[in-house]
């Protein structure tokens, strides 16, 4: 087992030697272009420049990376970007256009400060895709940068089709072959979404803006987005909202499971490289705000109760015929006491004697007759909004005649459930309940990992160790087996972790795909070893039983590499990589340890026993 002593990762990069970072990223550029663009299009794109939006992880507000986004096609003399491009292809300079525009893209990432660490977001035209010749001055310039390919992540869409004579399949898988990620932008709006999802095996997918607007009081968008969220989790895929604007947006998008965030509340686009930033602290403010609501159900109990006005104890009857007449959607009325604390409600039904009656409306009103508000209110059932919401249920079920419960917030009157919306605020709590589940596997998913690593690098005065697993060998196996056999070996994995760390106390979860994470509190060094070679020990030996006999007595199967070659593979196994936070550990981040975890399992990878393992570095007292 491979054994480190880490430190955090500093949170800004330093860019390399001999770069500078301007405050305006615009500013004559040298094009690497190709003898066929002539004058006319050099001018043209030299008038073009890049604008950058953040896209940042909805729980923590870390950059994961930016997306570049053209600018200043009105000044180069076109309606709108897609103009340009559909100029470019009819003139036949699409494919040298885009080559010059991805090389620049990438020299203005370069001098945004952190960027070693973040990956850039390029948008590429379908029509040109499948022409190498595109990639050149990119590959050119990532070297010139000394950037990997791991660092660009192509955004692929619908809005224009691939051409006719490509596979659009090949043309993606040789993408990632070359180690690009790829993205699938506005997902959601094209007809062919799904079919595109299935064949480019993406690792980003970007949720169009039309299912993020209003989202919060849109139940339909709701729905439609958890699926699409939960399809991208089970297949290993991060999920990127983009286009949030409003805080509302920003719950619902997080509640319901989306990786990372892109949008006006975030940032706006700018050209400024000043502007930019690695963390976006008001992003993680409102993620810890929310976290803080999330221990009991105030948060969707106040969602969905319904504020009407009540009536003071002292109206006369009067007026309690004019807010019936004017509260047409209503047939009953809470009324409070000159404090605001609530006596009950009035309904209209039992108004209904005097109200059918010849005169009984001018009797009940007239104070000579004796008649007044406290004569109708009827009791009901009362809860705080900080109550269960099991426990309102249960109230609300011992009560057969109430229409619902009054709920008060330090004995103040704040609102109204009836029986829809208290079956609303079941359901609601039983979704979230879900979305914090990797649907495959149920265990707790990337939020609630999240949190348990916040809390953690908060509390110095206790050891932890992180521990991420990753199959060896997933990819192989899933194309020769199926999908099918590959949920059954990941719910395997699933059913040895619980069982075999729940002595230990961990707090387990599922990120996605094959890849899952444990936590492990004051336990020794070696202990935590002996239990994680012990869970790849199990899951090493029962997987077998899933291959055919003949592959299980050879100890390996046929299948294809990245490259489409024929190749063996050797039988499922899993890697793991642990980072032990020490007590008194060093201030950290949830982004830091990320980035520690990811070089951890290369090296895991590489071990002879599938084990890395680091520590970070105790600060001193």
């Amino acid at each position: 087992m491979t054994i480190l002593t880490l430190e955090p990762a500093a949170p800004l990069a330093r860019p390399p030697a001999g770069k500078q970072r301007p405050a305006h990223l615009s500013g004559p550029v040298p094009l690497a272009v190709e003898p066929r663009l002539g004058r006319t299009w050099l001018d043209i794109l030299a008038k073009l420049d890049f604008a950058f939006q953040p896209i940042v992880n909805i729980h923590t507000g870390y950059c994961c990376g930016y997306e570049a986004l053209l600018r200043n096609s009105d000044d180069a003399g076109f309606a709108s970007i897609g103009d340009f491009f559909d100029c470019c292809h009819a003139q036949g300079v699409l494919t040298a256009v885009e080559g010059v525009l991805l090389a620049r893209a990438v020299e203005r990432f370069a001098l945004v400060p952190g960027s070693s660490k973040l990956r850039l977001f390029l948008n590429v035209d379908n029509r040109s895709l499948g022409n190498n010749s595109a990639l050149i001055p990119l590959r050119a310039t990532l070297a010139e940068q000394e950037m990997p390919e791991t660092s660009i992540a192509f955004e692929i869409s619908e809005r224009h089709q691939f051409p006719h004579a490509l596979d659009p399949a090949e043309v993606l898988k040789a993408l990632k072959r070359d180690a690009f990620k790829i993205a699938i932008d506005d997902f959601g709006i094209g007809f062919s979404g799904l079919q595109l999802l299935y064949l480019a095996e993406p690792e980003y997918l970007k949720i169009d803006r039309f299912f993020v607007t209003g989202i919060s009081h849109d139940s339909k968008k709701k729905l439609f987005l958890t699926h699409m969220v939960n399809v991208a989790h089970v297949l290993g895929i991060e999920v990127i909202a983009e286009g949030v604007e409003t805080e509302q947006e920003f719950f619902s998008c997080k509640d319901i499971g989306c990786d990372l965030v892109q949008g006006f509340m975030v940032q706006r686009p700018t050209l400024e490289a000043g502007h930019l930033r690695t963390h976006y602290p008001h992003i993680e403010e409102l993620s810890r705000r929310e976290r803080r609501q999330k221990g009991s159900d105030q948060k969707i109990i106040f969602e969905q109760i319904e504020r009407l006005e009540p009536l003071p104890g002292t109206s006369d009857m009067r007026t309690v015929f004019a807010r019936f007449r004017d509260a047409k959607n209503h047939n009953f009325l809470p009324v409070v006491d000159n404090a605001g604390e609530p006596l009950g409600l009035i309904r209209e039904r039992d108004l209904k004697e005097f109200t059918y009656s010849t005169y009984g409306k001018e009797i009940i009103c007239n104070k000579n007759f004796g008649y007044k508000i406290s004569h109708f209110i009827a009791r009901v059932p009362i809860a705080d909004i900080h109550t269960p919401a099991e426990k309102i249920l249960e109230i609300f079920s011992a009560n057969a005649n109430s229409e619902g419960v009054i709920i008060v917030e330090n004995m103040k009157y704040a609102g109204f459930l009836g029986a829809h919306a208290l079956l609303k605020v079941i359901n609601e709590k039983n979704l979230a309940f879900a979305r914090d589940q990797n649907p495959l596997s149920k265990l707790p998913g990337n939020g609630v990992i999240h949190g348990l690593v916040t809390e953690a690098l908060a509390d110095a005065d206790s050891a932890y160790s992180f521990v991420y697993f990753d199959f060896d060998n997933f990819k192989p196996f899933n194309d020769k087996y199926g999908f099918r056999q590959g949920d059954r070996a990941i719910l395997l994995f699933a059913e040895i972790l619980a069982r075999e760390t729940r002595s230990a106390g961990a707090l387990i979860g599922h990120v996605g795909g094959d890849d899952f994470f444990a936590c492990l509190k004051d336990l020794e060094g070696e202990e935590v070893a002996a239990l994680v070679a012990a869970i790849g020990l199990q899951f090493k030996y029962e997987v077998e039983s899933f291959y055919e006999v003949k592959d299980r007595e050879a100890g390996f199967i046929e299948s294809h590499d990245r490259e489409g070659n024929s190749r063996r593979f050797a039988l499922l196994t899993v890697s793991a990589a642990i980072l032990d936070l020490p007590v008194s550990h060093g201030p950290s981040t949830v982004e830091e340890i990320g980035w520690l975890i990811a070089e951890l399992k290369k090296g895991a990878k590489l071990s002879p026993d599938k084990l890395c393992r680091a520590s970070l570095i105790t600060m001193p007292s």
